[in-house]
């Protein structure tokens, strides 16, 4: 497991609160903003999952 795999769980988990938080709140640009980071922490985590895979 590497640092982009690390972050982007990280990024994920943040944008599922964010989601959340914007859904409690009644604010549609958080909820956005929370789906965006989560899709942006699957890119990582899959980025870094490919270098583990492609690590001697």
């Amino acid at each position: 497991m590497n640092k982009d795999r690390i972050a982007g769980s990280a990024k994920q988990t943040v944008g599922s609160i964010k989601e959340m938080a914007g859904k409690a709140l009644g604010d549609p640009e958080m909820v956005a903003d929370g789906k965006a980071e989560q899709v942006e922490g699957k890119v990582q985590s899959a980025v870094g999952g490919l270098k583990d895979a492609l690590k001697p």
